[in-house]
């Protein structure tokens, strides 16, 4: 393994064995007044639920970790030095999805480094994306990310914003066949957009749609997700706490009193878990660079799914 930025092949497997112990579920927003529950794992459910990927009914665990901010950064930032420990609680929960891009700063780096050191090997499921324009461009970018993210295999790759879409996208498929990516998908993250990935949607067949879904960011209900489930894609919720308020607004307001029906502890965990009890959801991937909230997060992967009346509550409280 190649050395990165000082940092030697044993200094990170220290870094990694020193942090690997690093938790516990907490989380900031939870309040008070939360009811204590079981954990799945000392009620004999050992592992997060998951879901069938449509075009091949591979199984994904629904909870993964996104790396926007919280992967970008460089060994000796202090942060750094959390994130070992971020994947060991994704892993442990039984979660294996991992999101970059290259529009991520450092994260598809930062990525590597620690997998590449993970022990034992890691389950992960790499997902990272192709942003830039034009065909010899996006093959040099998306090598960029077999090097950063020191794999011969991205499981997916998808055309981050659609940018330059049509061009990627013979590219993806040939790579596909050849077996260096598995799934090929496109993203979004904002409702003007939705015309445009719509019209892909019906034009193309792809595996994978990375979409905005929050609980206070519902666009896509009306005819995205019903769409994802007719034309069997895939849908991994990108922004699930919303545009960064929702957890602040949600905050000092009481859970609900039938949370522990649905083995929640957390306004996060009953954040995400909304967003899965929708058919059209495979994964969702909030990101963090803090263990804490990766255990936390996580936990929406288990325990049963909320009811429609339970869902049209949150959104009430949410309003």
């Amino acid at each position: 393994m190649r050395h990165t930025e000082g940092y030697s092949r044993r200094r990170l497997l220290t870094l990694a064995a020193g942090m690997s112990a690093v938790f516990t579920v907490d989380r900031a927003f939870a309040t008070a007044t939360t009811p204590t529950v079981t954990s799945p794992e000392t009620a004999g459910d050992q592992t997060m639920q998951t879901r069938a990927i449509p075009s091949s009914s591979e199984s994904l665990p629904m909870v993964g970790l996104g790396t926007y901010r919280g992967f970008d950064v460089a060994p000796g930032d202090p942060a750094y030095r959390q994130l070992p420990a971020v994947l060991e609680a994704l892993f442990k929960k039984g979660g294996t999805v991992i999101d970059s891009s290259p529009m991520y700063g450092r994260a598809e780096q930062t990525t590597g480094e620690l997998l590449s050191i993970h022990q034992p090997r890691s389950p992960a499921f790499l997902a990272t994306k192709v942003w830039t324009r034009g065909r010899e461009e996006g093959i040099a970018q998306m090598e960029q990310s077999f090097s950063l993210l020191q794999t011969k295999r991205i499981d997916l790759m998808q055309i981050h914003n659609l940018l330059d879409w049509q061009t990627h996208l013979p590219t993806l498929r040939e790579w596909k066949e050849q077996g260096r990516i598995r799934y090929i998908g496109i993203t979004h993250y904002t409702s003007s957009a939705y015309d445009e990935v719509e019209a892909v949607l019906k034009a193309e067949q792809l595996d994978f749609l990375q979409i905005n879904y929050a609980l206070d960011d519902r666009g896509v209900e009306k005819r995205i997700l019903p769409l994802c489930r007719e034309r069997g894609v895939a849908v991994i919720c990108n922004r699930p706490f919303g545009g960064g308020d929702l957890l602040a607004r949600l905050k000092g307001k009481p859970l609900p009193a039938w949370v522990s029906d649905v083995q929640v502890n957390s306004w996060p965990q009953l954040a995400l878990k909304f967003l899965l009890a929708h058919p059209a959801v495979t994964c969702v991937i909030p990101g963090t660079g803090n263990p804490r909230y990766m255990a936390d997060n996580a936990m929406a992967g288990f325990g049963p799914m909320l009811t429609d009346a339970q869902r049209h509550q949150l959104i009430a409280l949410a309003g």
